[in-house]
């Protein structure tokens, strides 16, 4: 929730006058916890949980990368509290999609064995951890086999640049989703962060036009 885009929409809803609710799920941030113990599951329950204590009436839900996941899962869910949805490279179905079907057969079996591998990130020196548990877990929470029922305006700002969610991705969500309030813009030379200046700024005009 210390993020670029987070702190930007914060900052926002601040000279607006408007509230605004970010936090961080188990295992990121601040919060407690491992993020190798956490699963796609346990974060929807985060996000439900914090969206129905914190928050009242119709909101303006923003979600980026897996936040994007738990922002239509919460759609699905609310539909009469979501009034809208952003999306910054929403990443929807992406544990099987986008991580175990391209993941090769060796990498498969090891995952399989050893319930966990380790795989480099091209955002720094770390690596990052993929449990078996997590893959098994998104299954039981995937979007795009079927058509997607969501009641609000939905805007999908996606990075054609970006190496993680290729950007035909927003394309298959928009495709998906029931609401025909659907907007899909791509930025030619973004990537999966879309965190510069101009990004942010496609990001609170976005918001500007959902609140007109």
């Amino acid at each position: 929730m210390e993020g670029a885009k987070a702190t930007a929409v914060a900052d926002w809803a601040k000279r607006r006058g408007q509230a605004c609710l970010r936090f961080d799920y188990r295992g990121h941030g601040r919060s407690d916890g491992r993020f190798e113990d956490g699963t796609i599951g346990q974060w929807f329950e985060d996000t439900r949980g914090v969206f129905d204590a914190l928050t009242d009436g119709p909101q303006i839900v923003v979600g980026s990368s897996m936040g994007g996941w738990m922002g239509l899962l919460l759609a699905k869910a609310r539909p009469d509290r979501v009034a809208a949805f952003v999306g910054i490279a929403a990443a929807p179905d992406f544990t099987e999609d986008l991580m175990w079907d391209r993941m090769p057969a060796e990498l498969r079996a090891r995952l399989a064995r050893d319930g966990v591998i380790e795989q480099a990130s091209e955002y720094g020196d770390h690596s990052y951890t993929i449990t078996h548990k997590l893959i098994e877990d998104g299954r039981k929470h995937l979007l795009l086999r079927a058509p997607l029922a969501c009641a609000g305006r939905v805007r999908l700002l996606q990075g054609m640049q970006d190496k993680d969610v290729p950007w035909q991705w927003s394309l298959k969500i928009a495709e998906t989703l029931t609401t025909p309030d659907v907007q899909v813009v791509l930025v030619k030379d973004g990537d999966h962060r879309l965190s510069r200046d101009a990004d942010i700024l496609l990001l609170t005009q976005t918001l500007d036009s959902l609140c007109a």
